[in-house]
């Protein structure tokens, strides 16, 4: 498997308009941590204008994610964007 990071840039009232898909969002997330595929997600800070997610898994997986997240859906992402990780040193210790 391996590694992708998504990144989402939000739109300017990303913090106003998220509390309505905001459930539904970190379910979906949940399902995906739940199937070992998502290894972590959260928006940045200062300003609140992307969020990042680790993906360990195929790309059409997190393809999926997108196409199924309701941020994505309900127009509070302005562009995403799917990267390869190439990841060198990880901490394998449980």
């Amino acid at each position: 498997m391996s590694y992708y990071i998504l990144t989402y840039e939000t739109i300017t009232t990303y913090l106003e308009k998220r509390a309505q898909y905001r459930e539904e969002h970190l379910n979906l997330a949940n399902k995906y941590v739940d199937l070992g595929q998502l290894i972590m997600g959260g928006a940045l800070e200062n300003p609140a204008d992307k969020a990042v997610l680790v993906f360990k898994c195929d790309e059409e997986t997190v393809k999926k994610f997108v196409a199924n997240d309701p941020y994505v859906k309900n127009g509070l992402v302005n562009h995403w964007h799917i990267r390869k990780w190439n990841v060198v040193v990880e901490n394998n210790k449980k």
